[in-house]
C-alpha cells in the first residue's frame, strides 16, 4: 500500500477537527428551535468521532468506523 497522504502536525489536526465540529454545529443548529439542544451536542461529538475514524481507515488503520452497534432511540420515545 502506498502512502499517498502526508502526516500533518498535531496542531493542524486539532484545528481541522475544531473546524469539523463547527461545521456539524452549523448544519444541525436549525434543530435547536425544536428544543433538541442536548441531542445536537451529542450528535456533533458522535459525528466527529465517526469522521475521525473514517479518516484513519482511509489511511490504512485497521479500525471500524462505526461507533454505535444499534440505532439510537428517537428523541420523543
Amino acid at each position: 500500500m502506498s502512502d499517498d497522504y502526508t502526516r500533518i502536525s498535531e496542531a493542524e489536526y486539532r484545528k481541522l477537527v475544531f473546524q469539523l465540529r463547527g461545521q456539524f454545529l452549523a448544519i444541525l443548529n436549525v434543530f435547536r428551535c425544536y428544543g433538541m439542544d442536548a441531542y445536537i451536542d451529542t450528535a456533533v461529538i458522535e459525528c466527529t468521532t465517526v469522521a475521525e475514524n473514517f479518516g484513519m481507515a482511509l489511511r490504512g488503520k485497521r479500525k471500524p468506523i462505526h461507533i454505535l452497534h444499534e440505532p439510537k432511540r428517537r428523541a420523543i420515545e
